[in-house]
């Protein structure tokens, strides 16, 4: 990412002149608010910018940027990005991708992308349907959806993208929701920050195929009792007097606890930055359904070699002995063949 001075913006220097076309209600619009109202606070310009997307309703994002933008291939955004962020460490590579894009065509593309820690800030936005292509069930649907794809149910266990996130050794890994403009733009505002593969899944709405689909939890009245809020270096407690929280047991496993009965000194306190990834890996597991308190925040953060500045020390290590490449030379350095025609 660029360290140069930039003119100060604004939130209109950041929105295009597109008119913004989602279905009317969609939590896409909350999302691509908080971006653009972020974007003028991070200290960079639109010109060193890039939106790199897929294909389903989300990948609409880059046309709404002022930025670069590419409006690539089903499922390959983050191959794309990946090319982007290597060829040009200088610019401020994001990629907005689907539960459907970015987990079922693109999963291979996504998890290399994080394994190398190539740096780039991912969102996923998670409905668990396929919107576009009018109401299909997705790789993070629950077991048992009825969608036109499965009118009998789904029978496919579900990916908890956060859980994929963490396997694939990401960096970094968060979960935020639609419907929280000021928790997005935190959110964000760290994902952008960090240095390497930035993966944050956010829980979007769809209100034409899959409406209300994490309202238990998200919905307002309900916050309190069924947000976990994840801060570092902070106990994990939860509730409306902050009476709940998490614990580890005797087994090993997490559990959602009355503080009052186990007592403060049992409560779990949030570690994202430690290196052993099985913490995060278990708060990523703990809501058993939509139903269920879930945690949100920063799961995992740590630092580790970003992947295009790994790539330029290995050439300049590799011209330090050998000198500088020769192109040219290296295309005809083997046998060639003439190829005529009998005809």
């Amino acid at each position: 990412m660029s360290d140069t001075a930039v003119n100060v913006t604004s939130k209109k220097d950041w929105a295009s002149d597109q008119e913004v076309r989602w279905c009317p209600g969609c939590g896409d619009y909350g999302i691509l608010l908080a971006v653009q109202q972020l974007m003028p606070e991070l200290g960079v310009a639109p010109e060193n910018t890039v939106f790199i997307s897929g294909i389903g309703c989300s990948s609409r994002f880059p046309y709404y940027m002022n930025t670069y933008g590419v409006h690539s291939i089903h499922g390959r955004a983050p191959a794309i990005a990946t090319g982007v962020a290597i060829a040009r460490p200088d610019l401020d590579v994001w990629v907005v991708t689907g539960d459907g894009d970015g987990l079922s065509i693109g999963g291979n593309h996504l998890i290399h992308a994080l394994r190398r820690n190539v740096d780039l800030t991912i969102l996923l936005f998670n409905n668990r349907i396929y919107g576009l292509t009018k109401g299909q069930y997705s790789p993070t649907s629950e077991i048992g959806k009825v969608t036109k794809s499965t009118p009998a149910g789904s029978i496919d266990p579900p990916f908890n993208p956060l859980s994929v996130a963490l396997g694939a050794e990401a960096s970094f890994v968060a979960r935020t929701h639609d419907l929280d403009r000021k928790h997005m733009m935190e959110t964000f505002r760290a994902a952008h920050d960090h240095r390497g593969a930035a993966f944050v899944e956010i829980f979007q709405n769809c209100n034409v195929f899959n409406d209300g689909q994490f309202t238990d939890i998200v919905r307002r009245q309900n916050r309190d009792e069924m947000l976990i809020e994840l801060v570092h270096g902070e106990p994990i407690r939860f509730g409306a007097d902050r009476q709940r929280g998490v614990s580890v047991g005797a087994d090993g496993q997490l559990r959602i606890v009355d503080v009052a009965e186990v007592g403060e000194e049992a409560i779990l306190v949030h570690d994202a930055e430690r290196n052993d990834p099985s913490l995060a890996f278990a708060l990523a597991r703990l809501s058993n359904d939509d139903h269920s308190p879930t945690p949100f925040g920063i799961f995992r953060r740590v630092q580790r070699q970003e992947y295009a500045s790994a790539i330029a020390a290995q050439l300049a290590q590799a011209s330090e002995r050998k000198g500088p490449g020769d192109l040219a030379a290296l295309l005809r350095s083997n046998g060639t063949w003439n190829v005529t025609s009998t005809n």
